[in-house]
């Protein structure tokens, strides 16, 4: 998933377009983690919150890439995809969220 990284970029140009603050911006992007778990990779911001997920295998439901936006710690929303880190879908993402 080496795609994940140009996710991570897009989410980080996107803080800085609404910040403008070189500083706040560097900030940002080294607060933000990538944990690995047995479906998905969750995505998370420097204040603690989920940022989204990313399905790591296909399922009965998405795809192996999918982005998930976060229902909340644990999970992501299982309703629909928001994007595919594969396909380098980033169009409905923002630095806040899925």
């Amino acid at each position: 998933m080496e795609n994940i990284e140009k996710l991570l970029n897009a989410i980080v140009e996107d803080y800085a377009r609404f910040s403008k603050c070189p500083e706040r911006t560097r900030a940002f992007f080294e607060g933000i983690q990538l944990l690995k778990g047995k479906k998905y990779y969750r995505i998370v911001k420097a204040n603690g919150g989920v940022w989204g997920f990313v399905q790591i295998k296909n399922d009965t439901k998405f795809k192996a890439g999918d982005i998930l936006k976060a229902a909340g710690w644990a999970g992501p929303a299982r309703n629909f995809a928001r994007g595919n880190v594969i396909l380098e879908q980033f169009d409905n993402i923002s630095w806040t969220g899925a």
